[in-house]
């Protein structure tokens, strides 16, 4: 019982932890967009996450405004998952994940696949910049399993 008790509340520290750091500039979707809706996406990006701890895309381009959707498919033998943020809030999630790789999650900017799945992320990419990704299972972030999403300014019609 003991025992069960320390793991909840490392999780819940945890989880507190990566949430500070996503409000820190108010929300981690304010830095990176916010979730799109699937009848509104003005084309598919299909990636591919093999056990070799790549995306195929790696880098993908966007306009400002534009809403993506993303069927995100893992090709290999081991969970894999793709996760949309900004390199610091990356960072802070993958720490939490190896001090507690079991750690389930579910949020408009992640899929997390087992393998042969398929699944799919649909996101508006609000403000110009770079948009960072990565698996953060345990292990497969540092292997260099990230990519980005480069985010043009839209041009005036």
């Amino acid at each position: 019982m003991k025992h069960a008790f320390l793991a909840t509340s490392a999780f819940a520290a945890l989880l507190s932890t990566y949430a500070a750091g996503a409000s820190a500039s108010g929300s981690h979707d304010d830095a990176i967009g916010k979730p799109g809706v699937a009848a509104k996406a003005t084309r598919t990006v299909e990636v591919d996450m093999t056990d070799s701890m790549r995306f195929t895309p790696s880098d993908i381009s966007v306009k400002k405004g534009e809403t993506v959707r993303f069927v995100v498919r893992n090709s290999g033998r081991l969970k894999h998952e793709l996760v949309l943020g900004t390199a610091q809030e990356l960072k802070s999630h993958y720490a939490a994940m190896m001090k507690n790789p079991e750690m389930e999650h579910a949020e408009p900017n992640m899929v997390t696949l087992a393998p042969g799945m398929t699944g799919e992320v649909v996101w508006q990419f609000t403000k110009a910049g770079r948009v960072d990704f990565g698996c953060l299972q345990p292990g497969h972030y540092d292997a260099g399993m990230k990519g980005v999403v480069n985010v043009a300014q839209a041009t005036p019609r």
